[in-house]
C-alpha cells in the first residue's frame, strides 16, 4: 500500500494538471474573438523571425545551385596519361567531402575557346594544345565554408598529377559574411518579437487577473494556495502561445504558397529547378516550443506580480 502511494500521488497530479490545462482552453474558446485577436498578434510577430529565417534557407539553397559555387578548378600536368586522369577522376568522384567531379578535357576546352575567343586561326598555327586537363569539383554545402575550402585546396595540391589547384575565395566569404550577418539579424529580430510576445502575454493575463480579482479573494478565502490560483493563468499564457505559433506556421505557408508561382516563373527564366522549401519539421518544432514557451513565461511573469497584490479583505 505505501509502495503505491508516490505512484497514486503523481497520477493525481498529472490528472489535476490535465483538467486545468482543459479547463484553461474551455475558458479561452469561450472567448474565441479576444483569444482569436491575443493568438493573431503573437502569430504575427514570431511569423516574422520565422519567414526571415526560412528565406536566410532558401537563399542559402539557391546560392548551392549555382553553377560556380564553391568550385576548385585542379590542373592537371601535361603529361599525366589519360588512364590516369580517369583514375583520379573515379577517385576524386569517391571523396566524403565532394558533392560533384566534372573532368574537361583540354581538347574540347580549345574547340571552345576557338569559337568564343575569335582568334581561331592563330591557335591553329601552334603546334600543340597548350590547355591542361581540368578537374572542376564541387564540395558538399557543409564543406564549402573558406576554410574548408582552403583546406581542400591544400590537399588537392599535393596530388602528383596536380599542378596547381584554383579556388576565388572572394565571392566565398563575401557570401558567408553576408548570411552571417542575415542570421544575427533574424536573431536579433526574433529575440526582440519574443520579448514583444512576453509583453502581449504578460499584459493579456493581467487583465484576467484583475477580471478575476473576486474570484481569487474568494478562492484564497476558503484556502486555496497560490499555486491552485496561479496554474489556470498558467495554462492560459501556454494556450495563447502556442495557438500564435500555430498561426505563425500557417502565415509563412501561406506566404511561401503566394510567392511560390512567381519564383517558379523566376527560375524558369534562368533554366533553373529552383522551388521554394516550406518550413521543416525541426523549424515547425521550434517554433511551436518556443512560442508555447514564451507564452508560459510571460504568463508567469505576470502572475508572479500580480497575484501577490490580491489578498482578501
Amino acid at each position: 500500500m505505501n509502495l503505491n502511494m508516490p505512484r497514486l500521488r503523481i497520477d493525481t497530479w498529472v490528472l489535476r494538471h490535465v483538467q486545468v490545462a482543459l479547463a484553461s482552453l474551455g475558458r479561452l474558446c469561450r472567448t474565441p474573438l479576444p483569444t482569436f485577436m491575443t493568438a493573431a498578434v503573437i502569430g504575427i510577430a514570431l511569423a516574422l523571425p520565422t519567414g526571415m529565417h526560412v528565406a536566410l534557407g532558401n537563399i542559402q539553397q539557391l546560392a548551392g545551385g549555382w553553377d560556380g559555387a564553391a568550385t576548385l578548378s585542379l590542373f592537371l600536368k601535361q603529361d599525366v596519361p589519360e588512364k590516369q586522369v580517369i583514375k583520379l577522376t573515379n577517385a576524386l568522384g569517391k571523396h566524403p567531402k565532394l558533392a560533384e567531379v566534372q573532368l574537361i578535357n583540354p581538347d574540347i576546352a580549345l574547340e571552345e575557346f576557338q569559337r568564343l575567343s575569335g582568334f581561331k586561326g592563330a591557335l591553329k598555327a601552334l603546334d600543340r594544345n597548350p590547355l591542361p586537363t581540368v578537374l572542376i569539383v564541387e564540395p558538399l554545402p557543409q564543406h564549402s565554408t573558406p576554410e574548408a575550402a582552403e583546406q581542400l585546396m591544400a590537399e588537392f595540391n599535393k596530388l602528383s598529377e596536380v599542378d596547381f589547384t584554383q579556388l576565388d575565395l572572394q565571392w566565398v566569404r563575401r557570401f558567408h559574411a553576408i548570411t552571417e550577418i542575415a542570421r544575427r539579424g533574424v536573431m536579433v529580430i526574433g529575440i526582440l518579437l519574443g520579448l514583444a510576445v512576453l509583453l502581449i502575454v504578460g499584459n493579456t493575463i493581467r487583465l484576467e487577473i484583475q477580471n478575476r480579482k473576486s474570484e481569487i479573494e474568494i478562492t484564497k478565502l476558503i484556502g486555496g494556495t497560490d499555486a491552485f490560483i496561479r496554474r489556470p493563468f498558467l495554462y492560459n499564457g501556454l494556450w495563447y502561445g502556442l495557438s500564435g505559433g500555430i498561426l505563425a506556421w500557417l502565415l509563412v505557408t501561406l506566404s511561401l504558397w503566394v510567392l511560390d508561382g512567381p519564383v517558379e516563373r523566376l527560375a524558369g527564366l534562368y533554366r533553373s529547378e529552383f522551388d521554394l522549401s516550406a518550413i521543416d519539421f525541426q523549424t515547425l518544432g521550434a517554433l511551436l516550443l518556443g512560442s508555447a514557451l514564451l507564452g508560459l513565461f510571460g504568463s508567469w511573469i505576470a502572475v508572479g506580480r500580480h497575484l501577490s497584490d490580491i489578498e482578501p479583505s
